[in-house]
């Protein structure tokens, strides 16, 4: 059964009725540009084919119910739950913080039975936090006639995710999750919030990205990833300048002088460098040279290794794998400390990449890696 069938299930057996519609929000990748969204700088992310689907109808009794297919019991939750962050927590939180995000941003929002499933797997940095509050979002907004452009979401969902569920995150998830495109990359400027889409047709280019789901628990990810972003605020206002963003890599050294300890030169390192590895990925694919954008990638990973010291050692050997076994480049994706991996593989190849990786793996007496082939996909939409 797929996942929109699943939903649907889900809500007949749940609720004894039939949904209103169902809306669907896909994961992400990143092809590169990493911890640059919170430092006003670049990022290039794509959308998935694995999405997260909401099965959703009207409640009258003003309330919210939330089941989803990862958890059995329904959470129900009210007006007042909805607008104190804290009152709901777990899963659950991040459907009630797109109520609270809603309503705080002055929209009458309608009570709703919802059921969830998903394919977007939990806790691989593949943005599963984005694909449902982004599908919740786009259920309530179609449910309660809301006058919402779509412009304007990615910065209500990413108001859910800080301010009520209290997850430090940046706005590159939702505008992915939201506003990608099949067959392209989203060319995002995380200051002015500006959006290119950038042909990405690995299919043209007989390329892949081959994604390799570490299997490492994420280990202290979300003080880890506060700490990160705590240094760049920190190195922004020694240097004077509003964020990390505007320190230009032809500037670097010079800036780097002015910083008192060698941890804080490392992680302003990384920041300056990766937006210019977005910048040049860019020119690339315009341009049409897919394949020549590897080494970019090598040399992000290298830079989240080194100088931002956010990868494990599942991850490096996922890396390293690849790159032995002829990918054109390889890197983490997403916050760190755990997660995924992509690699630029030739189609025909990736079957023999990811067998390499799941060899290396055992060599070290690592959990068997999950792996998938994708292309970039369409945004968050409704199906019915």
């Amino acid at each position: 059964m797929n996942v929109a069938d699943r939903a649907t299930a889900g809500f007949r057996q749940r609720y004894g009725a039939e949904p209103a519609g169902r809306w669907a929000a896909p994961g992400r990748v990143n092809l590169i540009g990493e911890h640059t969204d919170y430092n006003d700088g670049f990022v290039l992310p794509f959308a998935l084919p694995l999405r997260t689907v909401v099965a959703a109808a009207p409640a009258r009794d003003g309330h919210w119910t939330v089941w989803s297919e990862l958890d059995d019991e329904p959470v129900d939750f009210g007006p007042a739950d909805a607008d104190e962050p804290g009152r709901v927590d777990g899963w659950a939180a991040y459907v009630a913080g797109v109520v609270w995000a809603l309503r705080a941003d002055g929209h009458d929002v309608p009570g709703a039975r919802l059921a969830v499933a998903s394919d977007v797997p939990v806790g691989s940095g593949l943005s599963s936090s984005a694909a449902i509050e982004s599908a919740v979002l786009a259920a309530l907004v179609d449910l309660g006639g809301l006058d919402l452009p779509t412009g304007r979401w990615p910065r209500l969902a990413q108001r859910a995710e800080n301010d009520y569920v209290g997850a430090p995150t940046g706005i590159m998830d939702q505008s992915a999750v939201i506003r990608g495109r099949a067959g392209h990359a989203l060319f995002l400027d995380c200051r002015t919030e500006e959006v290119e889409q950038i042909p990405f047709d690995l299919d043209g280019a007989g390329l892949a990205v081959l994604v390799i789901d570490s299997r490492a628990p994420h280990r202290h990810a979300d003080g880890e990833y506060a700490a990160r972003r705590k240094s760049c605020e920190r190195a922004a206002a020694t240097l004077g300048v509003t964020a990390l963003r505007d320190v230009d890599v032809a500037d670097l050294d010079a800036a780097l002088a002015r910083l008192d300890d060698d941890e804080t030169r490392r992680r302003v390192r990384h920041v300056v460098t990766e937006n210019q590895r977005v910048l040049d990925t860019v020119a690339l694919l315009r341009a049409g040279r897919v394949r020549d954008t590897g080494p970019l990638l090598t040399a992000s990973h290298a830079s989240m290794r080194d100088d931002f010291e956010i990868t494990v050692p599942e991850i490096d050997t996922a890396v390293e794998a690849a790159l032995a076994a002829g990918a054109y480049g390889a890197r983490m994706t997403g916050g760190g400390f755990g997660g995924c991996v992509l690699a630029l593989v030739d189609a025909g190849s990736a079957d023999a990449v990811a067998a390499a990786v799941t060899d290396a793996y055992a060599r070290n007496g690592l959990t068997a890696p999950g792996t998938l082939t994708v292309l970039p996909a369409g945004g968050v939409t409704r199906l019915d």
